[in-house]
């Protein structure tokens, strides 16, 4: 398979079984991609992040820490720091479904947290509260032109997004796991920006957004 293929709408009558199997698609899509060619598309995506306006005006980038079949993010916290920006990242609270970011100085912040994923140190890291003037980097197995994105099931970001709805919320993804539309809930907060390796895309909905 190149590329998911949503079931339609209304052909749906289990919201859990259309996510289900659109992860799985996602998850088979990016494991079998090979590694020059994923790392091309990181490069790519990498690139549209840090050429893009909401990037460059945002002094604070709140990013997810990237796993083997997600977008690199790694070059970007470098870049980042490198850039003078104040990078912040996000640990898992023990016990719940919410999530605090952490301002980090380099990776070597970072230690195994949930998942099997890498979390700021709380002992070595500054949690982060004010982010008016961040750029937050969504993670997501799929997005679709509106914004909207498939996660893992956890609700980690929907969560922490819903509290902080003046956040600049940019989605990275693979052109292979973005479709027109993803069925989603009417709470569901959707990106500003798409980046996949061949575009940056601005979302157009009816609110207000602050930058490009």
């Amino acid at each position: 398979m190149d590329k998911i293929i949503p079931i339609s709408a209304d052909k749906v009558s289990d919201i859990r079984e259309y996510k289900k199997e659109l992860r799985t698609q996602c998850k088979a899509i990016r494991e079998n991609m090979k590694p020059d060619a994923k790392s091309q598309r990181d490069e790519n995506i990498f690139g549209k992040i840090i050429s893009s306006t909401a990037y460059s005006k945002s002094s604070i980038i709140l990013t997810y820490v990237s796993t083997d079949i997600e977008v690199d993010t790694f070059r970007l916290i470098n870049k980042a720091i490198e850039d003078k920006k104040r990078v912040a990242v996000p640990r898992c609270i023990d016990g719940t479904r919410d999530m605090d970011f952490y301002f980090i100085k380099s990776t070597d912040d970072l230690e195994k947290g949930s998942f099997g994923v890498l979390e700021p140190d709380p002992q070595k890291c500054v949690k982060a509260y004010a982010f008016e003037t961040a750029l937050c980097i969504i993670p997501g197995l799929a997005f679709d032109m509106q914004g909207y994105r498939l996660g893992y099931g956890k609700g980690y970001y929907d969560r922490f997004l819903s509290a902080h709805p003046k956040l600049i919320k940019m989605g990275i993804c693979y052109c292979s796991c973005t479709c027109n539309e993803l069925i989603h809930g009417r709470y569901d907060v959707g990106a500003d920006f798409l980046v996949t390796e061949k575009y940056l895309r601005r979302i157009t909905r009816e609110r207000r957004i602050r930058n490009e």
